[in-house]
This record gives C-alpha cells, sequence and structure tokens, in this order.
C-alpha cells in the first residue's frame, strides 16, 4: 500500500470506557469499508466508536474499550487479524474481542478457541450493534442473534451460521479514516495520470455458486442490493475528500446488471470526470456484453473478471460456469469496446498440469497481456478454508490433507510434485520481484515453468507493450500474506504491502 513519504504512522491511545474499537487489518490498499460500514450504524445507536487500520498505523499503545472487533474480509486480512488479536490481549485483557467478515465464519472453532470471544459472519453491520448492546447490558448473558460465541452454535462444519437477510443499509462514516490519499492509487487512464482512489459497494455476496470461492459458503448463492442513493452519498464524501477513481468492490458488478448501470450512469452523472473499476464475472461479460461500450462511456477504466484457468478441466472442477473458448470471447468483448480486461487467476489447483500452467504463461506473453495482470496471479494456490463447497463434491479428493486450523485450511499437495516445487519457485520469484518490470518478473515464472518440464523457453511474438489502467495494489485477497506483512506487523511498524 502506497504511504505518503512524509507521513509517519501514530499509535494513539483511546480511553473511552465502554467504547467500541473496530480494527481493519487489510483491505486491499483501500480505505476500509469494514469498520466505516458498522462505524456509522454503532454511533447511530448512541456508541462511542474509535477505529484503526493497521494496514497504515499502528495497534493503539492503549486499549480501553469494552468491544474490540476486528475485520476479517479475506485470507489475508485473518493471517494478520489472529496476530492483532493477540495484541489486543495483551493490551487490554478485559476487553470483549469479536472477529467479523467473511473468514471470521469460516474459521469460528479455531478463532473461538485461540483469539476471539465471540464471531460474525455475513452481514454483520447489525449483529455488531446488538453485541455492542449486549456487552453493555448483560455482558455475562450474551444471546445475540447473528453472534457465535459458543462452539456449540456452530454448524457442522465447524463454521459459525452467517447471517443471511438483507439489512438496513446507511452511508458509511468514513470522515475519522485516513484520507484517500493514504492509500492506494489509480494510474490511468491515460499514462502518467495518477489518481486517488474511493470504494464502494453495490451490492453484497454473489448467485454464483463457484466452488473454491469462499463467498460460496457463506453467502450460498445470495447477494443483496445497496440502494443506489446510499452508494451515490458514499462516492460523494470519498470524492469530496479526493477521490477521482471509484473502485466497486461487489464481488460481481453483473449480479444485477439493472441495478447496476443505474448506479454507474448515477455516478458518471454526478461526476463526469471520475472514473471506475468494477469486477464481472465471464458469464455476464458474454450475456451482457452490449453494456459494456456504455460502460466505457461512463469512465469504467477497467474490468476485473476471475478467469482463474484456461483448462476446462480446471474450470469444471471449480464451477466457474464458462469455458476457455468463453474466456477467450471475453477479452475479445471488452477490446473492442475499449475497456481492458484485467484477469484474475488460480495458477495452482491440485488438476493443473505443468503443460497447462506453461500454457498460460506462454497465451499472456503471446497475447500481449503481460500489463494486464499482476505477476502475483501466476502465484495463486488453491485455498480450501474450513466448510470450503469443494468438499461438498463426491469426488474421490487423494490429494487432500488434514485441515490445518491455524493455517485456515486444508493442507492439500500436488499429484506431481514438480508442480509444489515450481509454486515455491514461483512465489519466490514474484516476491523478490515486487518493484521491477513486469515482463522480467513474467519471463523468470516461464524460465522456471520450463525448467520444471526439462525444456528451453520456446520463442514467442512478443506484441508491443501498452499502457492499461491498473491500481498500486498489487496483492489479493486469496493470497497468502508475505513475510514482510507479518514481520512489519509483529515489530509494530505499519504494513505496506509491495505495489506494482
Amino acid at each position: 500500500m502506497s504511504v505518503a513519504a512524509d507521513v509517519q504512522p501514530v499509535a494513539p491511545a483511546w480511553e473511552a470506557p465502554g467504547a467500541v474499537l473496530l480494527i481493519s487489518c487489510y483491505e486491499l490498499g483501500r480505505q476500509p469499508f469494514n469498520i466505516a460500514s458498522p462505524w456509522a450504524q454503532l454511533e447511530a445507536a448512541g456508541f462511542g466508536v474509535t477505529g484503526v487500520d493497521t494496514a497504515i498505523d499502528q495497534l493503539p499503545t492503549t486499549i480501553d474499550a469494552e468491544l474490540v472487533a476486528i475485520s476479517v474480509p479475506m485470507h489475508t486480512a485473518l493471517r494478520l487479524g489472529v496476530e492483532i488479536a493477540r495484541q489486543v490481549r495483551e493490551r487490554a485483557p478485559a476487553a470483549h474481542i469479536c472477529l467479523y467478515g467473511m473468514y471470521a465464519s469460516l474459521n469460528a472453532a479455531y478463532l473461538l478457541e485461540s483469539v476471539a470471544d465471540s464471531v460474525i459472519g455475513g452481514e454483520f453491520e447489525e449483529a455488531l450493534v446488538g453485541l455492542a448492546r449486549a456487552l453493555s447490558m448483560a455482558p455475562d448473558e450474551l444471546r445475540v442473534d447473528g453472534v457465535v460465541s459458543d462452539r456449540a452454535q456452530l454448524d457442522g462444519d465447524h463454521t459459525a451460521p452467517p447471517v443471511l437477510r438483507k439489512l438496513p443499509f446507511v452511508t458509511p462514516r468514513r470522515d475519522e479514516l485516513a484520507p484517500p490519499a493514504r492509500y492506494a492509487t489509480f494510474f490511468g487512464p491515460t499514462e502518467g495520470q495518477v489518481r486517488q482512489v474511493g470504494y464502494v459497494e453495490a451490492s453484497r455476496g454473489c448467485k454464483h455458486r463457484c466452488s473454491h470461492c469462499p463467498l460460496t459458503p457463506v453467502y450460498q448463492g445470495r447477494f443483496f442490493v445497496v440502494p443506489k442513493q446510499t452508494v451515490l452519498e458514499d462516492a460523494d464524501q470519498q470524492i469530496a475528500a479526493g477521490a477521482e477513481h471509484i473502485t466497486f468492490g461487489d464481488p460481481d458488478f453483473f449480479n444485477g446488471p439493472k441495478h447496476a448501470m443505474a448506479v454507474a450512469r448515477a455516478l458518471h452523472e454526478r461526476h463526469p470526470t471520475v472514473s471506475f473499476d468494477v469486477t464481472i464475472k465471464v458469464e455476464h461479460i458474454l450475456a451482457h456484453r452490449d453494456l459494456f461500450a456504455e460502460l466505457g462511456q461512463l469512465g469504467c477504466a477497467f474490468v476485473i473478471s476471475a478467469v482463474e484457468s484456461l483448462s476446462d478441466d480446471v474450470l469444471g472442477h471449480l464451477a466457474k460456469g464458462h469455458t476457455r473458448r468463453d474466456v477467450l470471447e471475453a477479452f475479445r468483448i471488452c477490446r473492442e469496446a475499449g475497456v481492458p480486461l484485467r484477469p484474475s487467476l488460480v495458477s495452482f489447483t491440485p488438476w493443473t498440469t505443468l503443460e497447462g500452467y506453461i500454457e498460460v504463461v506462454d497465451w499472456i506473453v503471446r497475447e500481449g497481456l503481460i500489463d494486464h495482470l499482476e505477476p502475483i496471479q501466476l502465484a495463486i494456490r488453491l485455498l480450501i478454508p474450513p466448510g470450503s463447497a469443494l468438499l461438498w463434491q463426491d469426488a474421490p479428493r487423494p490429494w487432500l490433507g488434514p485441515l490445518r486450523p491455524a493455517a485456515f485450511g486444508y493442507q492439500w499437495t500436488h499429484p506431481d510434485p514438480r508442480m509444489d516445487q515450481l509454486f515455491e519457485q514461483v512465489s519466490t520469484i514474484v516476491e523478490q520481484g515486487a518493484d521491477d518490470d513486469p515482463a522480467a518478473v513474467v519471463d523468470a515464472i516461464r524460465s522456471a515453468a520450463y525448467r520444471a518440464a526439462g525444456r528451453q523457453p520456446s520463442k514467442l511474438p512478443r506484441p508491443p507493450r501498452h499502457f492499461v489502467p491498473h491500481l498500486s495494489e498489487s496483492w489479493f485477497c486469496c493470497a497468502e500474506p508475505t513475510a514482510r506483512q507479518l514481520g512489519q506487523l509483529r515489530d509494530g511498524s505499519a504494513c505496506k504491502v509491495p505495489s506494482c
């Protein structure tokens, strides 16, 4: 995450008995929505609220809050959040520690045994308000809808049942958070242009059930639309604070295409110079291809899509709902609309072959896609958290090992030992090359893959490189945190994720 050179992290001390302290660990280089949203609702309920984003500031040295709620919406945040929870316990032994977010419900058993007094998953704002009230009134008789504080409340797979009803949405409270200038930046739409970034959500959850996605066991195919006015008010306040680009954080912007387009049109009408980016599933790109030219006209700078693989076998195991041919068509649609497609990948799965991996790297080079994705995408290894939909399948899983609760997932070993060795090599190449030219990093990865196959890299035509709009944040929710992230947290400095 980008932090201004002249801004030094601070370690404030809050001393408000009965107050709520909200902590964000990591939200992909964004000003943390997952504490801004409950902050507004807790304040509306009469609670004194403070917050800290440990991605850019230090944890307070003194904590005197009754409730400390730690946001863990993704794997990296959870890894960091457990360490933060331990530090909170040392500094505030009497505080009630709640971990909330998607990965909290999936890993509830371990969290309740180790660092948390309670967990909340799914739609969390109302449950946090209920928890704060219960702690103020009857802390010894904690019975709050949506709050899990006892292993007896866990489901059969030891995960916490999530809150899956639509909640009243209010405009998040952001004025007490660090300004957009301290977070990731946007490069584009023309080379040399740098913009501050805001973040909103027009919907939550997802109506699709990809087998590897953590949304599937939590939201179970449901999604909730956020009222257009709430989304616009949240964008307005961030734009007033300096944001000139907005990331729509919906798992799939086109889960509700009519609502999504209405929000995009209204945003452009209010702020015609503001650009934005969205995430859209491959099959939705094909189904709504007629909307992409308009998206570009409204200011959409790029589209992220979970391509995951070019192998139809791998895509079938992941229940992605698209094929290799669909991926190529999605790229064509976006290219013709003038809206670059930036793919995300799950490069290492039990079904990925070495030849299939080489094919993907060759495709990236041959098609001139090096600047369409961050090299970290070539190092993403499938994570299988407790409750994963991959475990719902009856197919044999000889590659699956035991659950490692402290690692928040199941161990698995690739049937081809070369693939596990290649993963370690690629991970090292990516982390060491975080500040290098992506082309050099991809070339190093390609050479490693060919070496693993006992071959020399073939010579490929290389189309001229061209600038592709992107964000400075290069890490992803399904990646393990880097040694640098964990080390900076443990030595007390703010976490700074490598940027590309």
